[in-house]
């Protein structure tokens, strides 16, 4: 995994302010734990609102918890008055999410003045053992904060 360094001395608090304004993460019920630069860890008690109809975590909320991460991780490396933006995504359902958490890593491959690209990894626990269900890839694109 690539070292980073921000462009945005202030970025932990950032990211904090703008996780409180994703007003879908919050309603989710997933929470980020981990923050470096380039690199989010996350964590989501599995409900059964977010389950499909053979009990297995919903591949749209495995394709928004790699969205959500890999997004975050990107955001870490802009600069103070720009954000990311969703270009595109893909994701790949390689197990069953059969459990009660899921984990969540993204992390920044690599990092260009107009384009982010990351990748992120889904993991759901059952019977003490983590199993990776989903491997999201996606592209960012750097832009100028619109609310500033």
């Amino acid at each position: 995994m690539n070292t980073f360094i921000p462009k945005n001395p202030d970025f932990l608090s950032l990211i904090q302010d703008k996780m409180k304004e994703n007003h879908f993460m919050q309603h989710l019920g997933f929470s980020i734990h981990k923050i470096e630069p380039g690199m989010v860890e996350g964590i989501l008690d599995i409900a059964p609102e977010h389950r499909q109809h053979l009990g297995f975590l919903h591949g749209g909320v495995s394709a928004t918890l790699a969205d959500l991460v890999a997004g975050f991780a990107s955001f870490t490396l802009v600069e103070p008055t720009q954000s990311v933006v969703t270009v595109e995504m893909k994701i790949s359902y390689l197990n069953p999410g059969i459990g009660d958490k899921a984990y969540c890593k993204g992390y920044v491959i690599k990092a260009g003045q107009k384009l982010i690209f990351a990748e992120a990894e889904i993991y759901v626990n059952n019977e003490e053992k983590d199993f990776l269900v989903a491997k999201g890839y996606a592209t960012y694109a750097v832009i100028e904060n619109p609310k500033l």
